[in-house]
Formats: structure tokens, sequence, C-alpha cells
């Protein structure tokens, strides 16, 4: 928890590691610690779990709770800990972040609700009561309406971000670049954000972002903290080769729900010991299979041995 007191940190390329399973479903904890260690060999500049990649509405909170514990046992405080603590019940989600933070979290991150599609008023109030539950945990609202059926208004991030001290930034999870600018001028550009759209993880950086939760990551941990270090360095044109770069890898992580890709080539690197999604998730299929082959011909290079 060093980095909770000062989350100005907590920069550059924070990898949301998937959630790997056994070939017969269960949590596979081993897989998982192998996971965190090779991203830290590999340069990510932070490790989150329990997000959308990890396919946290698929287990159960002891099982989340589990994950955690491993996350941040790995972690170790060698790098920022921001683990997703969301869920879709409110008091799931309390919870989850009272957890995270005896672990030693340095920020939680926290999903909208889901399939509710509260209000903007509504969504002030389920903040406002996670901040206040922990006044001493640094929280950032993780917006994603593709998966929630809802979006934080700019107006309602800067509400919370003027009512709560502790709630100091915000994972932008929707294409709609204009967005994040509008979100910025509302709360002030000293408000920390982290684009969760791959192919937006560079351009935020020239409009005052502090760096990216990208499921590429997965995949390609050096390259993807190499392209903010290039970009904060000043060597704007490496930044930008190395975008276009991880364009293939991008297109794979998206074949099929992700993360059925990004399992499938993690066990097939032998990174995890099987590529097991839970349901309503499907393996790869042959299909998705094939195209990532084409995929990984343009880009595999930069998945690290």
């Amino acid at each position: 928890m060093r980095f909770r007191a000062d989350p100005t940190q907590v920069r550059g390329s924070i990898a949301p590691v998937i959630t790997p399973f056994t070939a017969a479903g269960e949590l596979d904890e081993a897989g998982l610690r192998n996971l965190v260690r090779w991203q830290l060999a590999n340069g990510s500049h932070g490790i989150s779990s329990g997000g959308s990649t990890g396919e946290p509405s698929a287990q159960t909170l002891a099982e989340r709770k589990r994950s955690l514990e491993i996350v941040a046992a790995e972690t170790a405080d060698r790098v920022p800990f921001l683990p997703g603590t969301g869920s879709a019940k409110l008091d799931e989600t309390l919870e989850l972040t009272g957890h995270a933070r005896d672990l030693g979290a340095d920020i939680a991150l926290v999903i909208t609700p889901y399939y509710a599609r509260p209000t903007q008023e509504a969504l002030f109030a389920w903040y406002s009561t996670v901040a206040a539950e922990y006044p001493d945990l640094p929280i950032v609202v993780y917006n994603v309406p593709s998966r929630t059926a809802v979006s934080v208004d700019p107006a309602t991030v800067a509400r919370l971000r003027r009512a709560h001290d502790n709630i100091v930034g915000i994972k932008e999870t929707t294409k709609d670049f204009e967005h994040f600018s509008h979100v910025l001028k509302a709360c002030g550009r000293d408000f920390l954000m982290w684009s969760g759209i791959e192919l937006l993880c560079l351009p935020l950086l020239a409009i005052g972002g502090v760096g990216f939760v990208s499921a590429v990551a997965n995949l390609a941990p050096k390259a993807v903290a190499d392209m903010y270090q290039a970009y904060v360095d000043g060597r704007v044109d490496e930044a930008i080769d190395l975008h276009y770069r991880l364009h293939p890898l991008v297109e794979l992580v998206f074949t099929e729900t992700n993360p059925s890709a990004v399992k499938a080539v993690l066990a097939e690197r032998g990174l995890i010991a099987s590529d097991h999604v839970r349901p309503p998730l499907i393996p790869l299929t042959d299909g998705g299979r094939a195209r990532i082959e084409a995929l990984l011909a343009e880009g595999g290079d930069l998945i690290p041995s």
C-alpha cells in the first residue's frame, strides 16, 4: 500500500490480468501467480485484477476474494495494485472493497453497477456510499458502458470529486474520445484518468491522461509498457510505432468476447494450463482460432516468451 498515500504515482501500463481456471473450471491459483510474475518481469507498471477481463461476474464472492489475496501477495508492493472491487450489488461491492483495502490495495476500481441502469443521481449515491465507507482508500470510477448499459456523465464525476477527497480518478472504457476530454475539463486536469480502450491509450496521454488499463497487456506487457515510457520520455515516434504494431494483437483480443482469445493464446504459449472460460462465455471457436493464428503472424513477435 505504499502508493495509496499518493495515487498520482500510479501511472503507465496497469495490466488487467485474466483469471485463469483449470480445465475443470476451478480457480487456478498457480496460474494466476505465474501470470503476475510474468507481468512484473516484463515491465508492467502496475497490476489490476477483477475487472471485466477477469470474468468477475462468473465468480463467487469467495473466489474473487481469493484472487485478490493471490495478486496482492505476488505484487508485494513492488508496483501499484488496483483491484476491481465492484459488483451489481452494493453489499458485495463494499465487502470486496474492504477486503482489498485490508490486503494493501493502493486504489480500488469500482465499476458502475450493471444491468440495473441507474440514473445519474443513483450513481452519485452509489459511489458516495463506497467512498464514505472507506475514506482512507483512493477510489477510481470504472466507466464501461458497453458492459454495464450505463455511463457516468462528466458532471456526475465532477460532483463526486468535489464531494469526496478519495475519489481520485476514472478508468474510461468508452470509444467516445470527446467524453474523455469533457471529464477532464469538468474535474480538472489533475484528475487521474486511465484508458480502457486499447486504441485510445496513446491518444489519451496527449490530453492529460496518466496511463491505461489495457487488456492487450495480457499478451504484450512489455510493448504496452514501452509505449507509455517512450511517450513520456519524449520518444513520440517510437510510441506511435508501438501503437500501430500492437494493432493486430488488439484485434486478436476482441476476436470473440474477451477474454476467450487471450486465454487461448496464453494456454498455447504455456503461461496458463487451460483456456477455460466460464459460462456464459465459451472457448474460442474454430473460426476464432483460425483468425487469431493469422493475427499472431502479424503481431505475435510482441508476446514475450
